[in-house]
């Protein structure tokens, strides 16, 4: 698990991203995306104290005994390369990558964590969450969401041959997009409301996903974030010396968008 006492190390940046959503696409359009995406990774691992992944990193993730999905062995390897150079790599499970088993944190030592997170760095307090089923009208999804996570579901899942296992994922994935983009969920905004709850309770910053919009709000003393996607945006956060930075790589060269 994350090791919270770092107290000689706040003179290092901690890095948070989501919704990277490797497989969605295919091509140039998926090169283009690993390639922004290592770039960074050789980033964090060269400053960086810590990585948090807050959900998605995939478009599908399930690990059976003996196979893991291929074509990701650059993304593997360099991840594993900056846990080696001392970067604490946390991975937050996503709707999309719920089936991450022990590979990651057996093979890579990356911890990773099913929900929400709290930790303390620098004198700021952080919560990180993926940001689904916070929606007003989304109750559908937060029972299933309990169904296919059950041990008996995944189980279930493995009598499947991969092949034929990885195919449905691909298919349901895109359904899960396309009711999600279409989908009235209500006008109080779920993530807002968590994000108001956690910050009255003491909390900085609270840092989410899902949505796939980069935000920075205000919110009192502290701040929500939502670190946007991998897809469009190509977003994500950086806190280093106090402040809270959202930088986009869109362009291929980090620029700043947010900040507090």
């Amino acid at each position: 698990m994350f090791d919270v006492n770092y107290m000689s190390e706040y003179s290092k940046p901690v890095y948070f991203l989501a919704d990277v959503h490797f497989g969605v696409s295919s091509g140039s359009r998926e090169f283009r995306k690993r390639e922004l995406f290592l770039a960074l990774l050789q980033e964090i691992e060269s400053r960086a104290y810590a990585l948090f992944i807050v959900g998605d990193l995939f478009d599908f993730w399930f690990e059976y005994r003996h196979v893991v999905p291929r074509g990701y062995h650059q993304i593997l390897a360099a991840l594993e390369r900056a846990v080696r150079a001392g970067v604490k790599v946390t991975y937050l499970l996503g709707n999309h990558d719920f089936a991450v088993a022990d590979s990651f944190s057996s093979d890579l030592g990356i911890a990773v964590v099913p929900d929400d997170f709290e930790f303390e760095y620098a004198g700021k307090k952080f919560y990180l969450y993926h940001g689904d089923g916070l929606a007003q009208h989304d109750a559908g999804y937060r029972i299933m969401k309990k169904i296919i996570r059950h041990p008996i579901s995944k189980g279930a899942f493995r009598f499947l041959h991969p092949d034929l296992g990885f195919s449905l994922a691909s298919f349901f994935s895109k359904k899960s997009r396309d009711y999600t983009g279409a989908k009235n969920f209500g006008e109080v905004d779920g993530m807002i409301a968590l994000a108001q709850r956690k910050i009255s309770e003491g909390c900085d910053y609270v840092i989410m996903g899902h949505r796939h919009i980069p935000a920075h709000t205000p919110i009192g003393s502290g701040a929500y974030i939502n670190l946007g996607d991998w897809m469009k945006h190509f977003t994500y956060a950086v806190f280093e010396d106090g402040r809270m930075k959202v930088m986009s790589v869109a362009d291929g060269v980090s620029q700043q968008i947010f900040s507090s």
